[in-house]
C-alpha cells in the first residue's frame, strides 16, 4: 500500500509538472504573439512614413477583417478618407533673410510672385533626397508649380566631395538644364554615388547630359564655383539651422526629412 501510494504520488507530481510546463509554454507563446502584434504597427508606420498613410492593421488583417473594412465603401459609407498627418515645423526663419541673394544665383522653378515659396536644401548623395525627387518632386511640380501656386528653389548642401562635384556639374550644365541634370543624377544615384571610381562614373553621367571630357574637367577644376557651393551650405547651416537633408522651408517654416505629396500638400494648401 505504501509503495502504491508513493507511485501514485509520483505519477500525480509528474502530471502536475507536465501541466505546469504546458502552461508556461502556452504563456510564452502568447507573450510572443502579443509582442509581435504590438511591434507590427510600429514597423508599418516607419516604412510608410514618407508615403500615403496606410491603416494601422493593414499588415495584419485577415480576409474576414479585410472584407469587413471594405464593406462600408460598397454600402455608401460617408466616412472621410484618411489624410496625411501634418508635421510640426522644427523652426522658423525670417523670409526676407531666407530669400536674400546668396553666393550663387537661385535655381528655381515657378512664378516669382507665387503665394508659397519652398526652399529645399539637399545633398546629391543623400538617399532621402533622391527618394523625394524620384517619387514626389514631379507630382509637386505638376500640382503646385505649374499652376502658379508654388515657387520651388533648390539649394546645395553637399555632405561630401562627391556630392559637391555633382552640384558643380549641375551648375555647369547649359542654361535651363540645372533641374534636369539634378533629376538625372538622382535617378542614377546608386550608379555613381557608391561607385569605386566616382569621377569616372560622374563623367559617364555627364556625357549623357552633353558634357565632353574637356568641359567636364573644366567644371570640376573651377575652385570659385566649389567655394560658392560650400558657402551656400555654410550659410544654410549658420543662418537657417540646416543640419540634415533634405530640409524644406515652406514660407519660412523649417521641416526636416523626406515628404510624400500628401504631407507636402497638407502644409501648402492652408497657405493658398
Amino acid at each position: 500500500m505504501f509503495l502504491s501510494a508513493v507511485r501514485s504520488s509520483k505519477r500525480l507530481s509528474a502530471s502536475v509538472a507536465l501541466c505546469a510546463a504546458a502552461l508556461v509554454l502556452a504563456s510564452c507563446s502568447d507573450e510572443k504573439k502579443e509582442g509581435a502584434a504590438s511591434q507590427a504597427p510600429a514597423a508599418t508606420q516607419s516604412t510608410a512614413e514618407a508615403t500615403t498613410p496606410a491603416t494601422p492593421a493593414a499588415g495584419q488583417s485577415t480576409p474576414a477583417s479585410t472584407a469587413a473594412t471594405a464593406a462600408p465603401a460598397t454600402t455608401g459609407s460617408t466616412t472621410p478618407a484618411t489624410t496625411a498627418e501634418v508635421p510640426k515645423a522644427d523652426g522658423e526663419v525670417d523670409v526676407a533673410k531666407l530669400m536674400a541673394p546668396g553666393p550663387l544665383p537661385e535655381m528655381s522653378i515657378g512664378k516669382a510672385d507665387a503665394p508659397v515659396t519652398v526652399v529645399e536644401y539637399m545633398s546629391m548623395t543623400c538617399p532621402h533626397c533622391a527618394h523625394f525627387h524620384n517619387t514626389t518632386f514631379d507630382a509637386v511640380k505638376q500640382k503646385y508649380v505649374e499652376t502658379g501656386k508654388v515657387r520651388f528653389i533648390l539649394r546645395e548642401f553637399p555632405f561630401d566631395p562627391r556630392a559637391a562635384a555633382a552640384f558643380m556639374l549641375a551648375r555647369c550644365a547649359p542654361e535651363g538644364q540645372y533641374f534636369p541634370m539634378v533629376s538625372m543624377l538622382f535617378r542614377q544615384q546608386t550608379q555613381w554615388a557608391a561607385a569605386e571610381n566616382g569621377r569616372d562614373a560622374l563623367l559617364q553621367m555627364s556625357k549623357l547630359a552633353g558634357f565632353t571630357q574637356e568641359s567636364f574637367e573644366k567644371c570640376l577644376t573651377d575652385q570659385k564655383l566649389l567655394d560658392n557651393i560650400n558657402a551656400v551650405m555654410q550659410k544654410g547651416a549658420k543662418e537657417f539651422g540646416v543640419n540634415a537633408t533634405p530640409t524644406f522651408f515652406i514660407n519660412g517654416k523649417r521641416y526636416s526629412g523626406d515628404m510624400s505629396l500628401d504631407t507636402m500638400s497638407a502644409l501648402i494648401d492652408p497657405l493658398l
